[in-house]
């Protein structure tokens, strides 16, 4: 809500709350309640204290360590076999149509409204004249003046100023006895106009009538008697119209290009909300039409691969796809200086699944991905037994009977290591965590690639006790954490107490008011 100046302005707030769509008196609320809040919940909340006896065994159990193997069953081991059959995949692709499924496919009408469309919209020799006779302040050069002034409030002190002047001292040295110095009357250069803001039209005008060098004054000015020096001028030389014509031209011809384009915009919003088709718009106002092939949600084509949408027009797909398939064309802008686009839907594909002839080597490829998978699986669990009866994992995975297995490999890890994987802990090391020792258990591993089977040797429990700056930072985290506890329980117990309840049917209605935007 700040203007330019850094300062709060009542035209940001404004716009603030409408954008918002808030009025004063929900911000002032909000601002209130936000404060209520702070008051009633600090003391609450604040300074929530844990003893270092709660946090030191959590500590300690952050330096507990395990040891154990992990066994990885590649499907990669298990592909091999006879090919499938026509039976075969046409039996796995109706049991799992839903895999193959083409998410719904809309066919877009692009008509673009763009400068190719407007004609020849050059301005006229008139209209550039014209233009250069209301900017002569552009074109017709400039002057300013570097001056000295000095202004107080007696025209006597004002006169003695002057005479100093004129008698020969420099404009610091004659303003120094009235308690000036030599930064206070240096008012540097300054337009006709700028003159006039600060001391007025008549001063103004004397000093730019004045030859360089000249004494003005004591003179009356908007803030008292002024007395000032034209140290220097400076004039910048104009343009003439022939040689400011070119620039001219081309503003103009941009601008009437923008306006005619809001025209023609216009014009074919109006015939669209009079009950023109789309094909209509397009043929009255010879627009180009492109009908693209149906596409997804993400732009593709299915049907038509090497199609591909062209740039300006990939933000239309948003829209194709949040538009009621019913719904009369509309006008959206076009990103850059690429004009407007009118929008209709065509044909509407349902989401279906791929027919089989289109997809069968996708399908065949599932097909012996999901049997090499199971083939994996059984020799995980097969694995996983062995290791169950108390057999080394090394040798449980030798007794598979499969070649070209990966060896088990041993692994060693604090609990407090899992942290550097920032919550996204690979599945076979949370899995050593939350084995007793001596078990065993799989897990699979990403992307169908196979399965772990993972055993935990042993557990060597952690001691915090010569650990401080853990159990300082394990409290800390306890802290915070007991804080919003706090606040939270304090909450629930303060809507319990006070008979508080929900309105679903407000809630609802709320969030259905903020989907649709009723």
């Amino acid at each position: 809500v700040q203007g330019l100046d850094g300062k709060f302005s009542e035209a940001a707030y404004a716009a603030f709350l409408q954008q918002q769509r808030l009025t004063d008196a929900e911000v002032r609320r909000e601002i209130e309640t936000l404060l209520l809040q702070r008051m009633i919940l600090t003391p609450v909340a604040a300074n929530a204290r844990i003893p270092q006896g709660v946090a030191r065994p959590y500590a300690s159990m952050l330096l507990e360590q395990r040891q154990g193997e992990i066994a990885f069953i590649p499907a990669q081991a298990f592909r091999g076999g006879a090919a499938p059959t026509d039976a075969e995949i046409q039996a796995f692709y109706q049991q799992n149509r839903n895999r193959y499924m083409v998410p719904e496919r809309r066919v877009l009408r692009i008509a673009r409204m763009g400068p190719e469309q407007l004609g020849n919209v050059a301005p006229t020799e008139q209209e550039i004249a014209a233009y250069y006779n209301a900017n002569r302040a552009t074109y017709g050069g400039s002057e300013t003046r570097v001056l000295s002034r000095v202004s107080v409030p007696d025209q006597a002190a004002a006169q003695q100023i002057a005479q100093r002047l004129r008698s020969g001292a420099t404009f610091a040295a004659a303003a120094a006895p009235a308690g000036f110095s030599a930064a206070d009357v240096s008012l540097g250069p300054q337009t006709r106009e700028q003159l006039t803001s600060l001391a007025g039209q008549a001063v103004a005008n004397q000093v730019f009538g004045a030859a360089s060098g000249a004494i003005i004054g004591p003179v009356q000015s908007r803030t008292g008697w002024d007395v000032i020096k034209v140290e220097s001028i400076e004039r910048t030389a104009g343009r003439s119209l022939a040689e400011a014509r070119a620039e001219i031209a081309a503003k103009l011809a941009v601008d009437k290009r923008k306006e005619a384009l809001a025209d023609l915009v216009g014009k074919v919003e109006d015939q669209i909300a009079e009950g023109s088709s789309f094909a209509e718009v397009a043929a009255a106002n010879r627009l180009p039409i492109l009908q693209t092939p149906p596409l997804t949600r993400a732009g593709a084509a299915p049907g038509q691969p090497a199609f591909k949408l062209p740039a300006e027009y990939q933000e239309l797909l948003k829209f194709a796809f949040d538009m009621d398939a019913s719904a009369d064309p509309e006008v959206h802008v076009l990103p850059g200086e690429a004009g407007d686009a009118l929008l209709a839907i065509g044909d509407v594909v349902p989401a279906t699944p791929a027919p089989l002839a289109e997809i069968r080597d996708r399908v065949a490829a599932d097909l012996v991905a999901k049997r090499a998978l199971d083939r994996a699986r059984a020799a995980a669990n097969a694995v996983l037994a062995r290791a169950r009866t108390g057999a080394p994992l090394t040798q449980a995975v030798a007794q598979a009977g499969t070649a070209g297995l990966p060896a088990p490999e041993s692994i060693e890890l604090r609990r407090m290591q899992l942290s550097q994987f920032q919550g996204q802990v690979p599945a076979p090391l949370q899995m050593l965590f939350t084995l007793a020792p001596g078990r065993a258990q799989i897990t699979g591993a990403p992307d169908g690639q196979g399965f772990f089977v993972v055993k935990l040797n042993r557990i060597t429990p952690g001691d915090a006790s010569t650990q401080p700056t853990l159990i300082a930072q394990v409290q800390g985290d306890f802290n915070r954490q007991a804080s919003e506890e706090l606040a939270i329980q304090w909450l629930n117990a303060a809507q319990k107490q006070l008979g508080v309840k929900r309105d679903e049917a407000a809630i609802a209605a709320a969030k259905q008011r903020l989907v649709t935007g009723g």
